[in-house]
């Protein structure tokens, strides 16, 4: 089913207060959790998205061009410091401007941003000024509690592992070793600091900075195995190597890592691309499984807060995510071995 974005004809200030008080239970009395806040894409206003990590507020601004937010952008500032006035510091990250820092994000109020967030009782270490994204991704926290949940004792390797969220999950729920690879060393240093305050380990092998292709097909030469391999690929990127493209070859980078997978293991995979439909991307899948040797065992859906709310949500998405609940489309696939 294709839909479209619905704007809302309420305030910006009416939006949010509305979207504040669906998310009341999520806010923690000492201001160390990480959730968003509003998701003007469903929530009626589609020009405007803002997170909360800690006492900082983090406003994205997608409206094109970026000056036609400017007016939204005052009056959310206002709503915040308003109802939430223990907020520290509000950062404005502008999608749409030809500067990088403005992208990256800049402050609005405040001095000193934020640096880390509590989440099930693990702390990751955030800089939200580091990239155009803001270090921590929200719409897979429930993914953090999966591995948490399932992978003690296990080995994991984590692809495309940004900040390395997940496997600093899988760390704190036991597992036994975790591989995190990511083309960024910049990125993988805040892993580190993320190790660093939950008091885990650092063994620099285990920190892998390259190109998906190359290092996959390095561990398959080394006989490496893991009991978990995380999937979580950027929606398109270029490399030397090859090309990451969510909505044409996500196939290939499954079938790239499946050898790496023990027989009973976990091949957990993630497409964000927002014109792959649920139902297409399952179809995806199940061919994959055809064979006998993936099996689907569960999809996780993506945090209400993500979303938006029955009583707050306007929007229709641009295509249906049905059977899951969010263009985030998250499936842990079981691995059968040869």
């Amino acid at each position: 089913m294709k839909g479209e974005i619905i704007t809302n004809t309420e305030s910006i200030a009416a939006l949010l207060e509305k979207a504040i008080a669906a998310r009341g239970h999520l806010l923690d009395a000492r201001h160390e959790t990480a959730i968003r806040l509003f998701n003007g894409f469903l929530e009626g206003n589609p020009d405007i998205a803002i997170d909360l990590y800690a006492a900082t507020a983090v406003i994205h601004n997608y409206a094109d061009p970026a000056e036609q937010g400017t007016a939204t952008i005052d009056e959310a500032l206002h709503v915040l410091q308003s109802i939430l006035p223990w907020i520290r510091v509000v950062i404005l990250k502008t999608r749409n401007s030809p500067l990088a820092e403005e992208r990256r994000g800049r402050i609005l109020a405040g001095t000193i941003a934020d640096r880390a967030v509590r989440e099930h009782d693990v702390w990751y270490a955030i800089d939200l000024c580091m990239n155009r994204d803001a270090s921590l991704y929200l719409d897979t926290r429930n993914l953090r509690g999966w591995a948490l949940q399932h992978l003690s004792g296990k080995t994991v390797l984590n692809t495309f592992a940004y900040t390395g969220s997940l496997g600093v999950a899988a760390l704190a729920g036991g597992a036994a070793r975790v591989v995190q690879l990511d083309r960024s060393g910049l990125f993988l240093e805040l892993a580190k600091t993320s190790y660093e305050m939950n008091n885990f380990h650092v063994s620099k092998k285990d920190f892998i900075v390259g190109d998906f292709w190359d290092e996959v097909s390095r561990l398959k030469q080394k006989g490496e195995h893991f009991d978990c391999v995380f999937v979580d690929p950027p929606f398109f990127a270029v490399t030397q190597k090859g090309v990451v493209d969510l909505v044409n070859n996500s196939t290939r980078m499954i079938n790239k890592v499946r050898p790496l997978i023990n027989d009973g293991g976990y091949l957990v995979t993630i497409n964000n691309a927002l014109f792959v439909s649920g139902k297409e991307y399952m179809e995806r899948l199940d061919k994959l499984c055809a064979d006998g040797y993936l099996k689907i065992v569960e999809l996780i859906p993506v945090p209400n807060d993500f979303t938006g709310y029955p009583q707050t949500r306007t929007g229709i998405p641009v295509s249906d995510p049905s059977p899951f609940n969010h263009s985030t489309k998250i499936a842990i696939l079981e691995v059968r071995r040869k």
